[in-house]
């Protein structure tokens, strides 16, 4: 807004109201002292040096809110937090004491209970309990889980992102909506779906006789189970990073020539790539942790279907502890391992 005052010959203030940034103005949004009144020219030239300062500050948040932008697990973000309140009541003491007590309760204690267990008889018994064949077998069929449904559902995730966002059509409500389903259906739910569908009296049945291909009960039907609940993860995690993106650099570098494939290659992921890491290590997270899903579909056939979890459950169904918690401990590394990973990746972002 340009303001002359009317009892004054001096006065033009100059505003503007799409800028959250006022210092970056400080050589426009100023009082002009002047003997005379303003001239026509200097109407037409502050309006003109302000839209074009603006639109580059506008362009410049946009790129900040692409860096900050993240899904429904938290995403990446560059805030560290302000100070805080000192805590010198009773009644906040209090609080920070429950909380304190809570995540002790529920998340330490049980963690180093595991390790204590895990350890009680000495190193020796963990390690003959971590060379196991059924134990390793386990932990194969973890990593293949992974290696599986990482890589598939990084591409699903990426390709429908940029569909959604980028176009509009009749049902997208439907498809964001139909994404989220992993979210809301239990794990367990899930499995029984898959052996309604493939089972010795699914749907697919007759085909499945016909080409001899087994699925409930063996890899494949692991694998269905684990890319059905990992699937929301990366594509959750990219479509509000591509919703606040500012088109100007893709369109740029169409203009210029650039193939569609290159647009992607050289502007588009490198804006993404911090959201793409981190709903890659959730995905990853979650597909060696899956349990329910798994578990029905699998049949939890020792040396053959079981995974890491699935053997922490028959190890101590079982009776044998020591190689339940042996098993805990490794899942708890890996946990550990994702954390180490996630929080490296929201380093870099900064």
């Amino acid at each position: 807004m340009l303001r002359v005052c009317a009892n004054r010959r001096t006065c033009v203030k100059v505003t503007h109201h799409r800028c959250n940034r006022p210092q970056k103005l400080n050589s426009l949004s100023r009082q002009v002292q002047c003997d005379r009144t303003p001239s026509a020219s200097t109407f037409r030239s502050v309006p003109n040096a302000l839209h074009s300062t603006s639109r580059r500050l506008v362009t410049t948040r946009h790129r900040h809110v692409i860096q900050n932008a993240g899904g429904p697990a938290g995403g990446i973000t560059k805030s560290k937090g302000g100070k805080g309140k000192e805590v010198d009541t009773l009644g906040k003491k209090l609080l920070v004491g429950v909380a304190f007590g809570y995540l002790a309760l529920v998340l330490v204690v049980p963690t180093l209970n595991v390790f204590v267990q895990a350890f009680s008889k000495g190193i020796g018994p963990f390690i003959a309990n971590i060379t196991e064949p059924d134990f390793l077998q386990a932990v194969k069929m973890t990593l293949l889980l992974s290696a599986v449904a990482v890589p598939i559902n990084t591409v699903f995730g990426v390709t429908s992102a940029i569909l959604i966002s980028r176009n509009e059509f009749p049902g997208k409500l439907v498809v964001m909506s139909m994404l989220d389903l992993p979210f809301s259906i239990s794990p367990v739910v899930t499995g029984l779906m898959l052996v309604l569908l493939y089972g010795r009296e699914g749907w697919f049945a007759p085909l499945i006789r016909a080409t001899g291909f087994n699925i409930v009960f063996a890899f494949p039907g692991m694998a269905l189970a684990t890319l059905f609940v990992t699937m929301p993860f990366v594509v959750r995690e990219l479509i509000p990073i591509l919703d606040t993106m500012d088109l100007a650099e893709e369109e740029a570098a169409r203009t210029m020539g650039a193939t569609d494939w290159q647009v992607f290659w050289n502007v588009t992921l490198p804006n993404i790539r911090y959201g793409l890491l981190y709903g890659i290590i959730l995905t990853n997270a979650r597909a060696m942790g899956e349990f329910g899903a798994v578990s029905v579909i699998s049949g939890n056939i020792i040396g053959k279907t079981q995974t890491l979890t699935l053997f922490v459950e028959g190890a101590y169904k079982e009776y044998n502890t020591e190689a339940a918690f042996s098993a805990a401990v490794l899942l708890s590394f890996l946990a550990v391992v994702t954390l180490f990973v996630k929080g490296k990746v929201e380093e870099s972002a900064e």
